[in-house]
């Protein structure tokens, strides 16, 4: 009955070291991106290149929510990672994906949206 995607890898601590992915907003440890990369961005392979994670996540976020079963939360839904694996996620990032990174999410044929302006 629950999601059949596998789950991120939840965070083993919840201090400064952890990171939002820029484009599917899952937070996780920068060591985590390192070893594993983001379960829903792969192609971003951060776990190839640790440089990437700089540029792919940001510590500066707001909030977080944990889904276990991103197909039937409304939470999820609303904040539109419905189709994103369970884990552990930000409410908002202020910062932009690279344009570089914006046009692979195009080459890869992925949704990228980024944050609103306030």
């Amino acid at each position: 009955m629950g999601s059949s995607a596998p789950p991120a890898q939840i965070p083993t601590s919840f201090g400064h070291e952890l990171r939002a992915c820029l484009r599917c907003r899952l937070v996780k440890t920068y060591d985590q991106f390192r070893e594993n990369g983001c379960e829903n961005c792969p192609f971003f392979k951060m776990d190839e290149d640790p440089e990437r994670i700089v540029d792919c996540t940001t510590p500066n976020f707001n909030g977080i929510i944990s889904v276990m079963d991103p197909t039937r939360s409304w939470a999820a839904r609303w904040l539109r990672i419905g189709k994103f694996v369970p884990g552990v996620y930000t409410l908002a990032v202020s910062e932009a994906l690279p344009d570089d990174l914006q046009a692979l999410c195009e080459e890869e044929r992925v949704q990228y949206a980024p944050p609103k302006r306030v």
